[in-house]
Formats: C-alpha cells, structure tokens, sequence
C-alpha cells in the first residue's frame, strides 16, 4: 500500500528535521506541502515555519518559509 502525500511528508520531516516547498516538489513531487503541513498541525504536531532568505535562479532576492518538525 502506497503512503499518502501527508504522510510521505511527515516520514521526510521526521528523516530530515525540515522542508521547503521547493524541496517538497522537487524531492517528493508533492506541489503544496502547506496543506498537509496544517492537517498534520491539526493532529497534534508541532511543527514550526521560519523566513528564509535566499534568490532565485536569476538573482532576485527572495523569501520562502522552511518548516520544521520540532522533537
């Protein structure tokens, strides 16, 4: 039986500590962790979100949110 995107989602948040959208779509091909990031929330994980700055591929200074499952 194949695991749900909430659950691929908390077996690499549990693996790795943190993820961004960017990694979510790129590592597991899940297009909008956000969603499964406040179900898990709802079902008692603390799991926290802080800004990040960086650039994009062409240089433009960006922010983006990297979630953490705190232990």
């Amino acid at each position: 039986m194949s695991k749900t995107q909430k659950e691929t989602i908390l077996d690499y948040l549990e693996k790795h500590e943190t993820i961004t959208t960017l990694e979510s779509v790129l590592k597991l091909g899940i297009t909008d962790p956000q969603h499964y990031i406040m179900e898990l929330r709802n079902e008692g994980y603390l799991i926290t979100d802080k800004w990040v700055n960086g650039s994009n591929r062409v240089g433009r200074k960006i922010k983006y949110k990297r979630y953490r499952l705190e232990k």
